[in-house]
């Protein structure tokens, strides 16, 4: 009975089926597949198969697995370690240099270094003279003198700077300067002086919007023009290498190549440009390449 039923199954799984395909208008048929029950399980299964080898395939040997969740990526576990050493690395660095200087400023201080930096300490004591020693606490107090080569030079470069320019305009020392008479460029209330913040190299001085701007002596328009930061800038090139500078202006009156006079008209206090906050006129003043401080020649 087993025997007829397998049979049968096996009879009905080799069975033919007609696959027909026909042509709705004409019922042609346009394609015709004999195909058994057996056929279709086998092309299903190895299908899958294949598909199923095709992902394992793409997945061990393209990036598509680092997607995976789960999935360890050698190439992140390898920069895990090495930046764990790095970490390590710079830790200890960091100890031994604070161990160094701690050191050296117990050293420099007069105190006896720590028992654990004794090693340090004692490679630092070989490169200090007898002098510095004491037999009793080990260490005194450090006393810095000058020697006889330090004096020579200190003296040395003195004498050469004594003839240096720059060096004579910060010492106030220059009797050009001490001569020139500067005629107020805009009479206001400055905001912000020379050297503050760092690398504000002149004065921001407060006025109404439209007030006049003044030329600070006689001298030549060498650019006059607009610019995206300072907006509507004016340069003015005097006798005896002085350039003065007059920036965020809202209207200029004068165009290069002008000649101006003290005390003339050459612009409109304005508020242009990016580097501004209001209506306020930035001053230079420069000499010989140097910037001056306009505040201790001008009074404004």
């Amino acid at each position: 009975m087993e025997e007829n039923k397998r049979k049968a199954f096996i009879q009905k799984l080799k069975s033919k089926y007609r696959l027909a395909v026909f042509n709705e208008q004409s019922y042609q048929e346009v394609l015709v597949v004999r195909l058994s029950r057996l056929n279709v399980f086998t092309f299903i299964g190895f299908s899958a198969i294949l598909l199923i080898a095709l992902v394992i395939l793409l997945i061990a040997f393209t990036g598509l697995k680092e997607y995976i969740p789960g999935y360890p990526d050698p190439n992140q576990r390898l920069l895990i370690v090495r930046n764990a050493e790095r970490v390590d690395s710079l830790i200890l660095e960091i100890e031994k240099r604070n161990k160094f200087i701690e050191n050296m400023q117990m050293i420099l201080s007069g105190e006896v270094p720590n028992e654990d930096q004794e090693a340090s300490a004692g490679e630092a004591s070989e490169s200090l003279p007898e002098t510095h020693k004491d037999d009793s606490s080990g260490w005194r107090a450090i006393e810095f003198t000058k020697s006889e080569e330090d004096s020579v030079f200190r003296a040395l470069v003195e004498q050469e700077e004594k003839f240096n320019s720059h060096h004579q305009i910060a010492k106030g020392l220059n009797p050009l300067l001490e001569n020139t008479f500067f005629f107020p460029p805009l009479e206001g209330m400055v905001v912000n002086q020379f050297g503050n913040p760092k690398g504000h190299y002149g004065v921001d001085i407060v006025a109404g919007p439209g007030a006049r701007v003044s030329a600070v002596m006689d001298g030549v328009v060498i650019f006059s023009g607009w610019t995206v930061e300072t907006g509507y800038v004016i340069q003015i090139q005097h006798a005896n290498n002085f350039i003065s500078m007059y920036k965020h202006n809202e209207r200029l009156l004068k165009s290069t190549g002008e000649h101006v006079k003290a005390g003339e008209a050459i612009a409109n206090v304005g508020n242009s440009g990016e580097l501004t906050t209001g209506p306020h006129l930035h001053f230079e003043l420069w000499h010989n390449g140097v910037p001056l401080d306009p505040l201790e020649y001008i009074s404004f």
